[in-house]
């Protein structure tokens, strides 16, 4: 186990039973908006799901379980952010009534907590109707902290920011990570503190300053780093490649030299050998794709996948491999001609022998298309946090739990 892992605190140390237990779980899912006659629903309840070990463990073990997440960005009170959709879909699949607080924080809601049973649930409404919630706000913290006797943070995916209800009430109450949180913090910890090797990481998706951390932190840890999507051109660029309307930021192309630097880094870099591109102006509608059997994009055009000959040399990376991270896609999906890469990529992914870890939203729900999630190892409910955990960031969500003499070293 990782000296972080070791540090955490889980729920198995908390005397739950008959008292309230105010829970943070990740509930911000899409809903399929209310039409004349019928009511807001959940349009992909997987979030949900992922909480249900913990709210389930909880429950048989008689805590009284006030339930809190936040629901999209709402700018302040808003009946189309309401929690209600989500409430009634917890309540069918755990097949036990959720009540829904009349608002976050309050006398009121106070009341309410107070006449739950063991083994009852109540869902506060949306955190962000309370615009303390984003900035940490101490008083918010406090009146959270009203609600409950313990607290336990399952919320991995907002991990990354301290806020109010994933940060600040930890403060105020006995805390503990709940069973997601304990599983992402061990299967991230394994893949930076003790791998088995070859260790093949695949990053792709969007050229954004959390993957770029990514990419120079693996280039020190892993056997293999396979570049896709967006976040290949910095470094095409910088070894002199045309990437026509595919133009890094002058810091991204500058960080990309950084990390070429040095035989060491060159010999743990793949970057793709052919690619998918198009016009641009193109790439928003029904592009007319065209396939290079290098990688100097035209003029005019945009890279938009990486090519086949690619896809197998990465997949060939993945098959060998004894530990494999993948995040983000390779290219463009919602197009699809530009969807074969990242299909390559997440079957690779589902036949390797290696341990598998997918982190996310756009590559699990590449993964789900394919009907591939079930076998992965692992598939992290963290996107940007799962990012910052492996690039060696602090998360303040996790610290917040940590044992005193571990969480101040």
């Amino acid at each position: 186990m990782s000296a972080l892992a070791d540090g955490l605190r889980t729920i198995e140390e908390l005397d739950v039973e008959g008292r309230r237990v105010l829970l943070r779980a990740d509930f911000d899912v899409p809903l399929i908006s209310a039409v004349s006659g019928t009511s807001a629903r959940v349009a992909d309840d997987a979030r949900i799901r992922a909480a249900l070990p913990t709210v389930e463990e909880l429950r048989r073990r008689g805590a009284r379980l006030v339930l809190v997440s936040h629901l999209g960005h709402p700018p302040g009170p808003d009946a189309a952010f309401s929690m209600r959709p989500v409430a009634d879909q917890l309540a069918k699949l755990t097949g036990a009534p959720v009540a829904l607080a009349p608002a976050v924080v309050g006398r009121r809601v106070v009341e309410v907590t107070e006449r739950l049973a063991p083994g009852e649930m109540l869902l506060l409404e949306n955190a962000r109707f309370e615009p303390g919630e984003t900035r940490n706000d101490p008083g918010l913290a406090a009146a959270l902290a009203e609600l409950g006797e313990l607290y336990v943070n399952d919320a991995f995916a907002g991990a990354h920011h301290a806020h109010a209800s994933s940060e600040g009430v930890a403060h105020w109450l006995p805390a503990a990570a709940g069973r997601l949180m304990e599983r992402e913090i061990l299967a991230l910890s394994a893949i930076v503190e003790r791998p088995a090797r070859p260790l093949v990481t695949v990053i792709g998706g969007a050229n954004r300053r959390d993957k770029a951390g990514v990419v120079t932190r693996f280039l020190r840890l892993a056997d293999s780093v396979c570049l896709g999507g967006e976040m290949c051109f910095p470094f095409l660029a910088a070894l002199g490649y045309d990437v026509g309307r595919s133009r890094p930021a002058p810091e991204d192309l500058e960080s990309a030299r950084v990390a070429l630097r040095g035989d060491a880094a060159w010999a743990r870099l793949e970057l793709p050998r052919d690619l998918g591109v198009a016009r641009w102006g193109q790439q928003a509608m029904a592009p007319t794709a065209r396939l290079l059997q290098g990688v100097h994009v035209p003029d005019g055009w945009v890279g938009l996948d990486i090519g086949p000959r690619t896809a197998e040399r990465y997949a060939a990376e993945i098959a060998a491999a004894a530990t494999v991270f993948w995040t983000g896609p390779m290219g463009r999906v919602e197009l699809a001609a530009f969807a074969g890469g990242t299909r390559a990529v997440g079957q690779a992914l589902a036949l390797a022998s290696a341990t598998t870890v997918a982190a996310g939203g756009e590559t699990i729900q590449a993964l789900r298309v394919q009907g591939l999630t079930d076998r992965i190892s692992h598939l992290s409910t963290g996107g940007a946090a799962a990012l910052e955990f492996l690039e060696g960031r602090q998360l303040p969500g996790v610290m917040a739990l940590m044992a005193p003499s571990v969480a101040t070293a």
